[in-house]
């Protein structure tokens, strides 16, 4: 990828999305999505994401659709994507996390996290931030303790 200076719009973008993160219930949402909510397989995925009766139901959407919109920016240019990679990790971090049960998930919702994917497959250094969150994920997730009981939730709190 060419390199190329942010524009101070590029970083009010960037900026945005920061102080959007930080508001109370994404902040809770995104606690559960990067700590607890560790689903085995596509079931477990949709029991979630498929059930508006769920209390992390919401949670989930909001914070995929939150990193999805993100993504978009970047690929319509609105935003920088050297700028966007070196200040953001979650999104990529999230694809990571649900790798190994992507295809399961994509079987029944094709377009489940297709911009934080095209993205990682337009600019190099998306791909980089990708291979690097996907190492830190894979190690996290042998260190797991056991699951509880249902939704893949692990066994370990978790701080907002």
């Amino acid at each position: 990828m060419e390199r190329m200076l942010a524009t101070p719009a590029d970083a009010e973008i960037i900026l945005k999305l920061y102080e959007l993160r930080t508001e109370a219930e994404m902040r809770k949402a995104r606690a559960w999505m990067t700590g607890e909510f560790w689903p085995a397989n596509a079931d477990e995925f949709f029991a979630v994401a498929s059930n508006p009766g769920d209390p992390h139901n919401a949670w989930l959407r909001q914070v995929l659709t939150y990193w999805e919109m993100a993504a978009a920016l970047v690929l319509h240019g609105a935003v920088s994507a050297e700028l966007f990679v070196d200040c953001n990790s979650e999104g990529f971090f999230l694809l990571a996390k649900l790798e190994p049960i992507l295809e399961g998930i994509r079987e029944r919702n094709p377009g489940f996290m297709i911009k934080t994917t095209e993205m990682v497959g337009r600019f190099s250094a998306a791909a980089q931030r990708y291979e690097a969150v996907l190492k830190n994920v894979e190690a996290r997730r042998s260190s797991l303790p056991a699951k509880q009981e249902s939704h893949g939730q692990y066994a370990y709190p978790v701080k907002p």
